[in-house]
Formats: structure tokens, sequence, C-alpha cells
């Protein structure tokens, strides 16, 4: 077993990488691993692109408040201590990029989160900060 808090890399002055001093994978034992596809530029270019619509601190609070249950944009709004337009505006981005979805009551819309996978993805990040 390696030993994982040991530094296993030489480091030039200026920070960069020189070497590895860690053995490096039996490719015939990793065959299976060596064989998948790697990520292709344009997938991980469109997982860039979905993961920067994350990257604002109002669409993560109204992610957290519906990965608890489905509100309406008066209550979202009421709950952040926001006004209702600029909720309505994250949520339209939210929508577009198909994380939350909607459902019309009256003349009320209740926004959700689209799916487990969105749970999911959002609790392990969660999970992750958490950590120590």
């Amino acid at each position: 077993m390696l030993d994982k808090s040991a530094d296993h890399t030489s480091v030039a002055d200026d920070g960069e990488d020189l070497c590895c001093d860690v053995p490096h994978l039996d490719h015939s034992v990793h065959a299976d691993l060596l064989q998948q596809e790697p990520l292709t530029s344009e997938k991980a270019q469109r997982m860039a692109e979905f993961l920067g619509f994350l990257a604002d601190p109002n669409r993560l609070r109204i992610l957290s408040i519906l990965a608890k249950q489905e509100l309406c944009v008066g209550d979202l709004a009421a709950t952040l201590g926001m006004n209702e337009s600029a909720v309505s505006h994250q949520l339209r981005t939210l929508r577009a990029i198909r994380l939350v979805s909607s459902r019309k009551q009256g003349r009320h819309v209740f926004y959700r989160l689209q799916d487990h996978h969105v749970l999911s993805f959002y609790q392990a990040v969660v999970e992750h900060l958490d950590e120590d």
C-alpha cells in the first residue's frame, strides 16, 4: 500500500514537477482502464460551461433550498432575502441548463430540482466541502 502522506514528486525551485518517484502502472494489469475513452475536448468544454453556470452564489443558494423542497418564486425570494425579479432571472438560467424544473398550480409556479442526478451532484459537492 502506498503512503499517501509522503511526497512522491521532485519539485524544481520554480515549483515545476521534475519527475515522479513512484512506480508507474503495470500497463498489462490495468489494460481495462487504459482502453476506456478519455474525456473528449468537446465534452470537456461542455462540462466547463455547465459548471460555469454554477459559479454564482445566488444560484447555489437557490439549489440549496430546492434540494430540500419545491417552492414558488415568492417563497424563494423571501427565504433568500432577494427580490422576485432576481430570483426569477436565476431560475431561468437554472431551467435553461436543466438543473431545475417547474410545475404550475393555479397562479403559482413551483420549482424543484430536475432529477436525482442534480441532487446527488449537489450533495457530493457539499460533502466534499465539509471534509476536513
